[in-house]
């Protein structure tokens, strides 16, 4: 095994941490690395040199901004390859998911260096006032030193939809990555420094929640706290923050819905939930793990389901034609395995899946799940699983699924299948959701923002909504 990877980068330079951390890739339980991790010293230590640098970065221009994304994002691009192979083998994804992921923090980079070279020129932009005796600008500033904390699902992508923005924005950055998948953020922190980031602009701090996490939320002078996790932690982000009033972004939890119409292609629709439900092995707050079908097409529905679900091949993500890959560990998968078990004794009929592979006796892996017949009140179908699991409920009519969909905690996402545009837009438009999806798969753009009702979230992320996340607004009125 190699030696440990130092995981406290501060001030442009790596660091020893004061604990080691085992990361464990889960295809296959064996030890992957060794990761020295930070305290709440660390911390200290990281926002004393985003502090010391907010100054300097705060005052650049977009466009010197903008050239830094650039070469982050074409330094990411040129290490494409071992970054999708890293990310697989520390989350326990197959390749062509690594794959989805690396290009997404390329564009999101490259998506906002775009924004960040049109800030200058809207900088200071007049306002209209009812007085000619007076007149005003406006002006958007960083909001200061922000703390970044992002979850294990979706390693550097969660943080490239933190970070591009908030450098944008003009903020100085501490990081936290998931104490499970922190070697991908650990590349991306080497790659942010050849790209010639001033140091204390970004920092980062491996460990866990509570030896680093908490700290990064009650530090006073930390002004932004931008997380990405379960609502449980959520609640606690919030409650260290509002001890020295902070702002706070939280993307939290899902449960969410896939409404298959009595258009709906159906060939389609199975290939959405499957889809919606299982990349990723199901550990997406996206996943749309309640499946509402109209009572025409259920039979069929289910029969085409099952057959594609059980052909799903799972197996470790550098196997051939592999489809899904392993759960992050020992602990979500026990946890997972509980919900299933739970929800056959809640009376949920089991209609395929729920257990290991027969032929994987390492590495956590759950073959992909369907129940039907799930009563509303059952945890399997009102919280969020966090694992390959689908529940299917019939539907009569166009508003009972309305009511099915929205009658949760949650409201991240949503899917609609149906051949009839008027239909499927009207549908979508009473889903209490941040982003539905007609007729098309789980496609996230840059452009396009990402953030929930209800429980989902707080505030947006993506698009120009994940720039303002890090700004204030001052209006600068004068006598004429």
């Amino acid at each position: 095994m190699s030696k440990v990877l130092n995981g406290v980068y501060i001030d442009g330079s790596w660091r020893a941490g004061n604990a080691v951390l085992d990361v464990i890739n889960p295809a296959t339980e064996e030890m992957l690395a060794q990761v020295s991790v930070g305290d709440a010293l660390a911390v200290t230590q990281a926002v004393d040199a985003a502090s010391a640098a907010f100054s300097d970065w705060s005052k650049s221009t977009g466009r010197d901004r903008a050239a830094l994304l650039r070469k982050i994002a074409q330094g990411v691009n040129e290490q494409r390859e071992p970054l999708m192979h890293l990310q697989s083998r520390n989350n326990g994804k197959p390749l062509f998911e690594a794959a989805i992921d690396v290009d997404d923090v390329i564009a999101t980079f490259e998506y906002y260096a775009g924004v960040a070279e049109a800030m200058d020129a809207g900088q200071d932009c007049p306002v209209d006032l009812p007085s000619a005796d007076f007149s005003a600008r406006l002006r958007r500033e960083p909001c200061g030193v922000v703390g970044l904390i992002v979850p294990w699902n979706f390693p550097m992508v969660t943080t490239a939809w933190k970070l591009a923005p908030a450098l944008v924005a003009g903020c100085c950055v501490v990081l936290k990555p998931s104490e499970v998948t922190p070697l991908a953020e650990l590349q991306l922190a080497r790659v942010m420094a050849e790209a010639g980031l001033p140091a204390g602009v970004f920092n980062l701090v491996c460990g866990t929640g509570l030896a680093v996490g908490a700290p990064l939320a009650a530090d006073p002078r930390v002004a932004k706290i931008s997380f990405t996790g379960s609502n449980a932690v959520g609640v606690q982000v919030m409650q260290r923050a509002a001890e020295t009033i902070k702002g706070v972004s939280l993307e939290l939890g899902g449960k969410s819905s896939l409404l298959v119409l009595a258009d709906a292609d159906l060939d389609l629709a199975v290939e959405l939930a499957c889809g919606g439900g299982f990349f990723n092995a199901g550990q997406m707050c996206s996943a749309t793990s309640r499946v509402l079908v109209a009572d025409s097409l259920a039979d069929e529905f289910l029969q085409r389901l099952q057959k594609r679900v059980e052909g799903i091949r799972v197996a470790d993500p550098f196997a051939d034609e592999v489809e899904m890959g392993a759960l992050i560990n020992r602990v979500q998968y026990q946890r997972v395995l509980g919900h299933i078990q739970r929800g056959v004794e809640d009376g949920a009929r089991l209609l395929c899946g729920g257990e290991r592979p027969a032929d994987l006796a390492k590495g956590f892996f759950i073959r992909p799940t369907v129940f039907t017949d799930v009563p509303l009140d059952s945890a399997l179908w009102n919280e969020e699983i966090f694992g390959p699991v689908l529940c299917v409920r019939r539907f009569a009519t166009e508003d009972e699924a309305i009511a099915l969909a929205n009658h949760s905690d949650f409201g991240l996402v949503a899917s609609v299948v149906s051949r009839d545009n008027e239909t499927a837009e009207r549908v979508a438009n009473a889903l209490q959701a941040g982003l539905v999806w007609i007729n098309a798969p789980q496609v996230i753009f840059p452009q396009a923002a990402w953030g929930g009702y209800k429980q989902s979230s707080i505030g947006r992320e993506l698009g120009p909504w994940g720039l303002a996340a890090f700004q204030e607004i001052k209006h600068v009125i004068r006598s004429n």
